[in-house]
């Protein structure tokens, strides 16, 4: 039996990259995956990027859980209602884990400008996509999480800690979900809810891919480019890690911490996609950007 057979968990946010990579590596150890998100076969979000929620659910689905894709606007708050009152009535009030990783802000942030500077629209409504959604998404999941008395909760950030992100609305954003993770797990410790912030290193993901104008299959012709991306990891190195987390017994004796996908993926003796074993947070001590 898989360790997370029977489970079911909602992946916000499921539709590429991080979000994607969770969803399918919890599908690899049994779990029922709910994949939501906004861009669809039928209609393409603000993000306008080819990646759909149902691709993901039938990855979920062929690596061995069940996919579910369900539409969804999580800064909506009839969307994420209408999402959790079926996933009570499909699954008998039965929800385990929620992953938030909304985010959709990339068009959102120069990085050129300061604060006074850029886009105050741009800015708020970053805030609403990769803060506000992930409150309100929690908001409407934690009554199924209470009422079973367990289950797990990760926000999906970027960095461990409260340093500056180079924008004051992204490093806001960052920030703002790690406290999220960290309140979160006061108010839920009495019901036996997890909760916990979870950041990869630097992400290959498809949109990175595209920035650099590389495939994964040739990634490495990048370097050239930003030699950082030397160090670079799939979104697996955290799907896995984070998936193998979820199937640990003894994953409350982190509550409100932030975890890393270097650091998981050393404790539970997993590879990236590709078998390297990338660690962001050795690199970043080393080139002097991390303490």
């Amino acid at each position: 039996m898989l360790p997370l057979q029977g489970q079911v968990a909602v992946v916000a946010g499921a539709t590429r990259g991080a979000g994607r990579a969770i969803a399918v590596s919890l599908g690899e150890l049994g779990a029922t995956v709910y994949c939501t998100g906004r861009s669809t076969r039928d209609q393409r979000s603000a993000m306008n990027r080819s990646e759909t929620i149902e691709e993901t659910a039938e990855l979920v689905t062929s690596a061995g859980g069940r996919g579910i894709a369900v539409r969804t606007d999580h800064t909506s708050e009839a969307d994420v209602r209408t999402l959790f009152e079926r996933i009570a009535r499909e699954q008998e009030g039965c929800l385990d884990i929620l992953v938030n990783d909304v985010w959709g802000g990339d068009p959102l942030v120069d990085w050129s400008k300061p604060f006074w500077d850029h886009s105050l629209q741009n800015g708020l409504l970053l805030q609403r996509q990769a803060v506000h959604s992930h409150m309100i998404t929690s908001y409407y999941a934690a009554p199924l999480l209470i009422a079973r008395r367990q289950g797990l909760i990760i926000e999906i950030t970027d960095g461990w800690d409260y340093r500056y992100r180079g924008n004051l609305y992204y490093s806001l954003a960052k920030v703002g979900v790690i406290h999220l993770a960290q309140a979160m797990a006061a108010d839920l410790a009495e019901y036996g809810i997890t909760s916990v912030a979870a950041t990869p290193g630097f992400l290959r993901s498809e949109a990175m891919l595209d920035h650099f104008g590389v495939k994964e299959s040739n990634w490495r012709d990048a370097i050239a480019t930003d030699p950082h991306f030397a160090q670079s990891e799939t979104p697996y190195l955290l799907g896995r890690s984070v998936a193998a987390f979820a199937a640990d017994p003894d994953r409350h004796s982190r509550n409100g911490t932030v975890l890393t996908s270097w650091d998981l993926s050393e404790h539970y003796g997993i590879a990236d996609a590709d078998g390297s074993r990338p660690h962001w947070g050795r690199y970043a001590k080393q080139i002097g950007i991390a303490d």
